[in-house]
């Protein structure tokens, strides 16, 4: 991973408070052709999770690309998604309470989005009854996570038989792929969809039609489309790798040679030089999240720099060579190591374009809505 500073640089740079979110839409636009070249080029096979994106922005762009199908974790992730004008959107959480009341909420305003849940059980299918929400049901491929254990066919395809026409197909996120060996990911992953099929089987034998099948965040994802039998299946397979859009340090680690490239970093100021071979940055995890271990990110344009542990605010740097130390006020650009988290820390984020900040954007989908959105008062509005 070595992307060229040049690409990334900004002009006028003592005019932006820091720590500050880069977001590059020439980038963005680049990723989202990886990936669908990634899929065959054909766009309805990828669901992207747009816990990563976030921006409004960016979910047009994919929806310009020809995407029109996404998966998200929140609530209000679902809300911006129907704004922008998706087709299809399902949450891929296990909602309840109010949570469920205001996934309802929202299916019902923006009609022309298809809205889906997932489910685990009878008692969570039992939430939706009588709303107009497709049901995926979720299946644990030994993430251990949520789902329904990929061992118990039966109970699934009870489950499904009492959805009846709300059953829409299945979610299987292996995410914890990312763990294995990358010789060992391709099979491994194949592995595990060989049991999904079993479940598949299961279902149509008892004359239950699986519409879609949801597979693979990041890392699984190249073994999704290398799988032969989701070419030509009965049922429709989409992945749903998120990360990618943006690509951080990990992403591009996972899937190298498929042409992605750093199109959200964080912009930082040395603020503090306390050795010869130590710098300080403003970007502590509360910028840049450090959920993903340390180095919480790299330093574009500077190898001999290695990000130590960080602080709240502060993120001290060392320095393999006390030449070229980067000098007080100097800017530093970071990919993170962890993209979703790190979106999800700003409030706003710079649009830059040939050098220049081009537009500034909310970061629409970051937290969650406002708690008491239920009390049904308009003036409380996303």
């Amino acid at each position: 991973m070595n992307p060229d500073l040049d690409a990334y640089a900004i002009q006028n740079l003592d005019r932006i408070i820091t720590p500050a979110l880069l977001v590059y839409p020439e980038f963005v636009d680049s990723n989202i052709k990886a990936t669908l070249r990634m899929a065959g080029n054909d766009a309805n096979r990828w669901r992207p999770h747009i816990k990563t994106a976030k921006l409004a922005a960016t979910l047009r762009q994919l929806i310009e690309n020809g995407v029109q199908a996404f998966k998200c974790a929140t609530t209000l992730e679902l809300f911006t998604a129907c704004e922008v004008g998706a087709r299809d959107v399902l949450l891929a959480y296990a909602v309840m309470g109010a949570n469920a009341m205001r996934a309802r909420q929202i299916a019902e305003r923006f009609p022309a989005s298809r809205v889906s849940v997932l489910i685990e059980n009878a008692e969570q299918a039992a939430i939706w009854s009588g709303s107009q929400i497709g049901i995926f049901i979720d299946i644990n491929p030994g993430m251990n996570r949520t789902g329904i254990a990929e061992d118990r066919p039966a109970e699934i395809v009870e489950i499904a038989r009492e959805l009846n026409e709300s059953f829409r197909g299945l979610h299987y996120y292996d995410g914890h792929m990312s763990g294995v060996e990358a010789s060992q990911r391709e099979t491994r992953t194949h592995e595990g969809y060989a049991h999904l099929l079993e479940i598949v089987n299961a279902l149509e034998a008892s004359g239950i039609h699986v519409g879609e099948v949801v597979t693979s965040g990041t890392p699984a994802a190249p073994f999704a489309m290398s799988y032969p039998v989701f070419r030509n299946a009965s049922f429709l397979h989409r992945m749903s790798p998120g990360t990618v859009v943006y690509s951080d340090m990990t992403s591009l680690e996972q899937l190298p040679g498929f042409g992605y490239q750093p199109a959200a970093l964080v912009l930082s100021t040395v603020v503090s030089r306390p050795t010869s071979l130590y710098v300080t940055c403003d970007a502590g995890h509360k910028s840049v999240s450090a959920d993903a271990g340390v180095p919480t990110c790299a330093v574009l344009g500077h190898p001999q720099l290695e990000p130590l542990k960080p602080s709240e605010e502060h993120l001290p740097i060392e320095s393999l060579s006390a030449d070229n130390l980067p000098s007080l006020g100097e800017k530093l650009y970071l990919i993170p190591r962890h993209v979703c988290p790190t979106v999800n820390n700003f409030d706003q984020a710079l649009m830059v374009s040939k050098g220049r900040i081009c537009g500034i954007e909310p970061v629409s989908a970051r937290g969650h809505g406002n708690p008491l959105l239920l009390l049904g008062d308009e003036r409380v509005v996303l």
